[in-house]
């Protein structure tokens, strides 16, 4: 019994990484689940180890370039609003296009999301071409760091096409139910970027030392050959949506619908971003050590979240493809299930923190005082993992039924009502130090857990229209 549990555990996973398209309104919900969630959960992996692979390599050059690399993501974070924004209206409405049995809609929405990422990225480079030290300038660059840094600004903002295509495009594969076809692309150009990173950054034989820009050009270079791999995917994979040139007209009603959902997606990435900064900087009233501490513990709770997000992304779109073939109870059921899942792993996760939190925070600073507020971060933070999972799968639920506005009403009132006064008062008012950021932070996640199951049970976002 336990060897034919174990042969098709092996057997599902293969499927799942393997790509096999299935009829996820109509297949065990909890195989698709599984088959979700396994390459969304690769995904999100691969798209943390990025960042990481240049921060590696970079560091060996100069604090300079670490600290170019610091401003010029800070700046990049609006390409990412916009980009995640799209990205969450695309796999809403394909998602919902596929439940509903119409993969030529699902096609028109691919097309102009397409459209949509083109013109946003070209105003974007063109802004970064031509004014990257202008750029770094305003972010309080010096002018050491501005000529040894403003060749990566210039050609990882002048290249953000190649960000915006990736970020939309796997969108696309996700509301189809290809997500595996998204981390294969990831795989792709995390591949190309830690090959090349070296030889750009390095110089190798006729290719000449680039320091920091060789960071971007590897990047650029990965990022652009997974797009190129993905359109190719689109004109002649055998996938659900399967484009032509004939396709590729403005349809301004597709367009005008994809903007409409995507603002809500925005204005959530950017109430979420706007409260960490303003959080870190009363974290900076502490000194160093404290801040160094804080930030050790959100890098160690951001990477471990990649798989609970992979997670809350297949309750997306699970949710878009049922609510698409009118079965909205299944699509209830799906979210409540994932959410259960999320919350097993998330409770296993809090644990080790609990229990091994200062050995954690070790592995990245000896320092007392470092390890003393990294741990209590991690302590406190990850107490509430349990209603996290929740919180994070019924916001992607909501998102995937193409209501976005809701998540963004929540995420205003606990971030921005809540979190951040009560981090101000109790830190700095009340005296209670780090602990208040910290406690602000577990209590905002929490509430926005309870309020978003509460609105959900309603169940206004069954009648969603997208």
């Amino acid at each position: 019994m336990a060897t034919q549990s174990i042969k098709s555990f092996f057997s599902l996973l293969r499927e799942a990484i393997a790509g096999k398209e299935i009829d996820l309104t109509q297949a065990s919900i909890k195989k698709a689940i599984f088959l979700l969630a396994v390459p969304m959960i690769l995904e999100m992996s691969m798209e943390s180890i990025f960042a990481l692979v240049d921060i590696f390599y970079v560091s060996q050059v100069s604090t300079n370039a670490v600290a170019t690399i610091g401003l010029t993501e800070s700046v990049i974070t609006l390409v990412y609003a916009l980009a995640v924004g799209l990205s969450m209206a695309a796999t809403a409405i394909v998602a919902r296009r596929i439940g509903e049995k119409d993969p030529e809609g699902a096609k028109r929405v691919t097309v102009q999301v397409i459209f949509l990422g083109v013109l946003v990225s070209l105003i974007v480079g063109v802004i970064g071409i031509v004014f990257p030290k202008e750029i770094l300038g305003l972010m309080g660059g010096d002018q050491s760091l501005i000529e040894e840094g403003y060749r990566y600004t210039q050609i990882l903002i002048g290249g953000n096409c190649t960000i915006v295509l990736l970020f939309l495009i796997n969108a696309v594969y996700r509301g189809a139910g290809n997500a595996s076809m998204a981390m294969w692309t990831l795989i792709l150009s995390n591949g190309i970027n830690i090959i090349l990173d070296p030889i750009f950054i390095f110089g190798w034989g006729p290719i000449p030392e680039y320091g920091v820009a060789g960071a971007a050009i590897a990047t650029t270079i990965g990022r652009g050959t997974a797009v190129l791999f993905q359109l190719y995917i689109l004109f002649y994979g055998s996938t659900r949506v399967r484009l032509a040139l004939k396709d590729f007209v403005v349809n301004i009603g597709v367009m005008i619908n994809l903007i409409r959902v995507s603002v809500g997606g925005i204005g959530q990435f950017i109430i979420g971003t706007s409260s960490w900064i303003f959080l870190m900087r009363i974290i900076s009233e502490f000194g160093s050590e404290v801040l160094a501490g804080y930030t050790i513990a959100i890098r160690v709770i951001m990477f471990t979240m990649m798989p609970a997000w992979g997670l809350s992304n297949a309750a997306a779109t699970l949710v878009g493809q049922n609510l698409g073939a009118n079965q909205p109870e299944r699509a209830e059921t799906s979210v409540w299930k994932t959410a259960k899942y999320n919350a097993f792993f998330m409770v296993s996760v809090s644990v080790i923190y609990l229990l091994f939190a200062k050995t954690i925070v070790g592995w990245f600073s000896v320092d007392p005082e470092v390890l003393k507020y990294g741990a209590l971060s991690l302590q406190i933070v990850t107490i509430a993992y349990f209603l996290f999972a929740y919180g994070m799968t019924v916001t992607m639920a909501f998102n995937g039924a193409g209501d976005t506005r809701t998540p963004t009403i929540i995420n205003f009132f606990c971030f921005w009502v809540f979190q951040l006064p009560f981090a101000y008062f109790t830190a700095l008012v009340l005296d209670w130090g780090p602990t208040g950021v910290f406690l602000a932070i577990a209590l905002a996640e929490s509430l926005i857990a309870i309020i978003a199951i509460i609105w959900f049970k309603k169940g206004k976002w069954k009648l969603i229209k997208v």
